[in-house]
């Protein structure tokens, strides 16, 4: 039965104009640290999804750009909406539906094929819990801190234990220092 998905998924995948998903989890205090501006004065600290993007091969780093349906709210249900908040909050302005949207409008597009505007929401949440960052830092007694650092393999060691899985991290920079920004899966 799992091979059998597998090779379902990789067809689905490949017959679209992408050739997989990026699952992009940010952590918001580098998101408001290197921006001016954030919503709240005291950004949350749990990793937050960042976006689920179709990208290719041919250029990882950029996630694709589709234009397809446009956005609907209410294909959100109300349900989903208030898991949404907590996983895919807006953390820069606090317009969590504006930030669905343009997420929806630039990378969930793309995945129309696969999934439609609810699943693609849907299946970003679901990872979200199933990968959860967060938790899998804090178990292997990884905490942000202002004074404490790690070396980016500190990171990935236990993401890719509890996971099976070798994440991308990526960093910004506040004047010289190296910050975490993202985990990419």
């Amino acid at each position: 039965l799992v091979l059998a998905f597998a090779f379902f998924f990789c067809y689905v995948m490949s017959s679209g104009s992408y050739d997989y998903f990026q699952f992009v989890q940010q952590w918001p205090p580098t998101n408001c640290r290197v921006r001016t501006k954030c919503s709240n004065p005291r950004p949350l600290q749990v990793f937050t999804i960042h976006g689920l993007w179709p990208s290719n091969y041919s250029n990882p780093t950029m996630p694709s750009n589709c234009n397809g349906s446009q956005f609907d709210a209410r294909k959100v249900s109300p349900q989903l909406r208030n898991k949404l908040k907590r996983s895919w909050p807006d953390v820069e302005s606090g317009n969590d539906t504006k930030f669905w949207e343009g997420e929806w409008n630039k990378h969930g597009t793309c995945s129309e094929q696969t999934l439609n505007q609810f699943q693609y929401f849907e299946r970003s949440q679901d990872m979200w819990r199933s990968y959860n960052i967060t938790e899998i830092l804090k178990n292997a007694s990884i905490v942000p801190s202002a004074t404490q650092s790690w070396t980016y393999s500190d990171i990935v060691a236990p993401i890719k234990t509890a996971t099976k899985r070798t994440p991308l991290l990526r960093c910004k920079y506040d004047k010289k220092t190296q910050l975490l920004h993202e985990v990419v899966f």
